[in-house]
């Protein structure tokens, strides 16, 4: 049987694990489903229509699956996904999606959110994704596997963090953050290649020095980037790694402002909301 502290309220239609230990004062609302090996430590509040993979842990006075912050939202039943081994602390929140946004917000695996991150509707987090203190996600926000936020960055709706990039501290940024690479700035610019992030994650040495050399083609040459794109992929075809970093590239010079996913956007922006 799940171990349920005295005074916390968990909703009638909420499923918990055998094994699942719910703390002082929190709150289950309805449609919760939380997995084996899940604790949810004191004064947590899980809203509504949130499932939680195993192992995940949520410190205090974190609250998942709230409203979604979209004058677009009318009360259509959303949702909160997440994975596997999570570590969600203090005072952070992760919300619902939208309607407008598919529906759902969802969090991959072994990801660490630390104290007072905000993770806004329809994001989509992948697996091992670092959120430093007081980072603040808008909604729509896609985060690659691997990738990593600083203290205090905000980073604006509809853009996309590529996989294994690192983003400093109080950053801010407006457009999408290539795979493979370090930004930082107030707005935040292309730096470097996130050598430690590449070790980290097991890639080959020759590889991460044929990435030097296109990130040097790519940020540091004259002339459109768009030109050298082409040449870039030729030369290196056979590597999965470097054809990731030109397709972001492109797309992010094709989106919206630099966002991708804002040029795929369906919805009237313009719309009057409520």
């Amino acid at each position: 049987m799940p171990e349920i502290h005295p005074t916390a309220v968990v909703h009638d239609t909420a499923i918990l694990a055998d094994d699942v230990h719910i703390g002082a004062y929190c709150v289950i609302g309805p449609n919760v489903d939380i997995g084996q090996g899940c604790e949810i430590m004191d004064h947590v509040h899980i809203k509504c229509n949130t499932t939680m993979g195993v192992g995940n842990r949520v410190h205090p006075f974190a609250s998942l699956g709230g409203d979604p912050q979209d004058r677009k939202y009318n009360g259509e039943t959303t949702s909160l996904r997440l994975g596997d081994r999570n570590h969600i602390r203090e005072h952070a929140t992760l919300h619902r999606g939208t309607g407008n946004g598919g529906g759902e917000t969802v969090i991959g695996s072994d990801c660490l959110i630390m104290v007072g991150s905000h993770i806004a509707h329809d994001c989509i987090l992948g697996n091992h994704v670092t959120l430093a203190n007081q980072v603040m996600l808008a909604g729509h926000v896609a985060m690659g596997d691997g990738s990593a936020i600083g203290g205090g960055a905000g980073v604006h709706h509809f853009a996309t963090i590529g996989r294994l990039a690192f983003v400093g501290g109080l950053a801010r940024v407006a457009r999408d953050v290539p795979p493979f690479v370090i930004v930082e700035g107030h707005p935040a610019e292309v730096r470097t290649v996130n050598v430690v992030g590449l070790v980290r994650s097991g890639i080959d040495q020759d590889t991460i020095e044929s990435l030097k050399g296109c990130f040097k083609r790519l940020f540091r040459e004259a002339g459109p980037v768009c030109e050298r794109l082409p040449g870039i992929r030729k030369v290196h075809a056979q590597l999965p790694i470097v054809l990731e970093l030109c397709d972001a590239v492109e797309a992010a010079g094709v989106g919206t402002h630099g966002r991708a996913r804002e040029a795929a956007r369906t919805d009237d922006r313009w719309a009057r909301t409520r």
